[in-house]
């Protein structure tokens, strides 16, 4: 009996020793109870390293459907699916959908198939992205040093933050999960690690409202039983070039030599060594300019007709010049996008000898391109966008030869002008006018 008493005053010492705290009342904790000692709550952080590191990666949970269950919520207890019609896939879906085995980029039948009783909704991208850019000024808020790597999920270096905001970067990240849900009213997930490999891995582990720290001491010894799919670049082909080769997990790879693995993978090679060790010399940076900026939608069926892809292509372009302007950023490459009903991809780009930021623009060259490829071919994707983007100061010069390009200009002016103050569909083109495809 005095053994035993003795054994677990041990314990209780070595507990005490591990940092932790609560993520609902932020109360720290003295001893590791399943719950907060101040408030019951079962969301309670421990780890040996949790007041060391600073490397988090944040990623929102089930972002498009947590926006829209936000904004209506006789959809909470529902599952949802965001995507297109039959022949769309699924953008993402919410947790109760997961449940019944839909998954992002599954084919919409077949997660109908999966969840028939599931709400259906039509993505809106210009709501998700704003809510995407509160999300990521909230985080500008808590260190300078924010990457990007979607719209819903970012890596952050907290290290020299602790003055600024009172706290070590664990308790800040914890507020901050708190912050998004009382403010914008959708949840994250954070994973926290010394390298951006095991923050991204961390943020996963627990979702959704997650908090999962995963420290150096540990790194190996976690990573060893789980399987090579976890490594980033890993996807379904290579791992099954090396399930062939006998590799399954990531600790069969931890026992090889890195000159092996190059030997046998090349370059990816040398970053199963690394990554499967927990090494990973990548810092948090400032992301560059985005490199693209497009739009595309997939039809509910086939099209081959150039009279009916036609207004298609105006819309999509109008999308794509409306987002240039509002972030300020011109491109100078249109690329045209076509997948074939046989899932055969076509990519058209033409450079133009000004950058653009005009709908007009940038439909005209696509038209151009378009015409090229209808022969009768059946397309269920078509998409536009522009590349090489840059200041918008240098685009759209006056034309000395079609003198007819600066009145389209000055009408699509107009035309900006009433759509932002009544709204976009207060004007349309004759291109799309009555010619509205359900698509």
């Amino acid at each position: 009996m005095l053994r035993c008493s003795i054994f677990v005053l041990v314990m209780t010492l070595a507990y005490a020793k591990t940092p932790g705290f609560c993520r609902d009342c932020l109360a720290e904790q003295k001893a590791e109870t399943r719950r907060c000692a101040a408030c019951g709550s079962p969301r309670v952080v421990r780890h040996k390293e949790l007041y060391e590191l600073t490397l988090a990666h944040i990623d929102c949970d089930a972002f498009y459907a947590t926006i829209e269950k936000r904004d209506n919520p006789e959809l909470a207890d529902k599952p949802v699916i965001i995507g297109g019609g039959k022949r769309g896939v699924v953008s993402t879906a919410c947790y109760i959908a997961r449940i019944h085995g839909v998954r992002s980029a599954m084919p919409m039948f077949k997660a109908l198939e999966a969840c028939p009783q599931a709400v259906v909704i039509r993505p809106d991208m210009e709501k998700y992205v704003e809510v995407g850019r509160e999300v990521r000024t909230l985080m500008q808020e808590l260190t300078p040093l924010v990457q990007p790597l979607s719209i819903d999920e970012a890596f952050l270096e907290l290290g020299g933050t602790e003055r600024l905001h009172h706290d070590p970067p664990a308790r800040t990240l914890a507020k901050f999960a708190q912050r998004i849900e009382k403010e914008i009213g959708i949840s994250i997930s954070v994973g926290l690690s010394y390298c951006k490999f095991l923050a991204k891995v961390a943020s996963d582990l627990q979702k959704p409202r997650g908090f999962s720290v995963i420290g150096r001491e540990e790194a190996v010894s976690f990573l060893a039983p789980r399987p090579v799919t976890t490594i980033w670049g890993v996807g379904k082909a290579f791992a099954a070039t090396l399930e062939a080769d006998g590799i399954r997990t990531i600790g069969q790879l931890q026992e090889m030599e890195e000159g092996d693995l190059m030997r046998r993978y090349g370059s990816m090679g040398q970053r199963l060594a690394r990554l499967s060790r927990g090494v990973d010399d990548r810092e948090v940076h400032l992301n560059d300019v985005a490199k693209s900026v497009s739009s595309e939608t997939t039809f509910f069926d086939d099209i081959s007709r150039y009279d009916e892809l036609l207004p298609i292509l105006r819309s999509l372009s109008e999308k794509v010049s409306w987002r240039l302007k509002k972030h300020g950023i011109a491109g100078q490459t249109v690329v045209l996008k076509m997948k074939t009903a046989d899932f055969k991809q076509r990519t058209r780009n033409r450079k133009l000898e000004d950058p653009t930021q005009l709908a007009d623009r940038i439909f005209r060259t696509g038209l151009d391109l378009l015409e090229k490829e209808t022969d009768g071919t059946k397309f269920r994707l078509i998409g536009i966008g522009v590349t090489d983007l840059c200041d918008p100061a240098r685009a759209d010069p006056p034309d000395l030869i079609d003198v007819q390009s600066g009145r389209r200009a000055a009408a699509e002016a107009a035309m900006d002008k009433l759509r932002d103050r009544f709204g976009k569909g207060t004007v349309q083109t004759g291109y799309t006018f009555g010619g509205k495809r359900d698509h």
